[in-house]
């Protein structure tokens, strides 16, 4: 059962079109990768959906209704949220109240929001850091904080904006449970990765931008052995150690 719709999202910046005629489905419980080369147009599909830009055409329906128009705020309350490429969390605060923050959208009361952030911290690895300044944090221990941050929303459809980038092989081995176990509590996920091992592990299908348009769609393994996105995208090198690995979990 589809839980996102998109049909027909284009959305124009001037002379630039960043999307043209996208259309797309992701059914409730996936893990859906979005993938292609920088300036594909990856995360003003994210923008368009969460409300941060309007689109100049088509439609986007969470659970059937309409989410175009609605400030970010309201696309919080409807459900989605999403972490950000660069991860800018609010230095003079404690990892607690970062992701009260978050908590505060469905918790007026303040120790019930600091409650809540704490279980959410458990879930993605800071729990031990509740207390600890977010300014102290390593680069691993910001991308778990974006994520805590925005679970604390705790929306059905989470939108992973390069969640992975920064981090060291051992540190992305460590993330992907993390990223699986969030499914397993029954929300579902778009991913836009590099790291493209992370998707063979993590994603059930794969749509490719390029230019704004989606040029290819499948599994993992497809994707890899598909001549338009090893051409526009993967190269050869790349798409042969994803195929050789075959979908190998990270």
């Amino acid at each position: 059962m589809a839980l996102l719709e998109i049909e027909g999202l284009s959305r124009n910046f001037g002379g630039l079109r960043a999307v043209s005629d996208l259309s797309f489905t992701v059914d409730a419980g996936e893990i859906l990768g979005l993938i292609g080369p920088n300036g594909a147009g990856k995360t003003t599909v994210f923008n368009l959906v969460t409300g941060f830009v309007r689109p100049s055409a088509g439609s986007i329906r969470l659970d059937g209704a309409s989410v175009v128009g609605l400030r970010p705020h309201a696309v919080a309350r409807r459900g989605i949220a999403r972490t950000f490429q660069i991860v800018q969390p609010f230095a003079g605060l404690t990892v607690r109240e970062n992701i009260a923050v978050g908590s505060h959208l469905s918790r007026s009361r303040r120790a019930d929001a600091l409650a809540a952030a704490g279980v959410v911290a458990s879930a993605v690895g800071l729990g031990h850091a509740l207390d600890q300044s977010a300014a102290g944090l390593t680069v691993a221990g910001r991308k778990r904080l974006e994520l805590a941050r925005a679970l604390a929303i705790e929306p059905r459809l989470l939108l992973l904006d390069e969640v992975l980038a920064g981090l060291n092989p051992s540190e992305i081995r460590d993330m992907v449970p993390v990223i699986r176990a969030i499914v397993d509590r029954g929300v579902t996920i778009v991913m836009i990765e590099h790291v493209m091992q992370a998707v063979m592990s993590l994603a059930e299908n794969v749509f490719v931008l390029s230019e704004g348009r989606i040029i290819a769609e499948g599994s993992p393994r497809a994707i890899a052995a598909d001549p338009r996105v090893v051409e526009a995208y993967l190269g050869k090198g790349a798409a042969g150690r994803m195929t050789a690995e075959g979908g190998a979990r990270v």
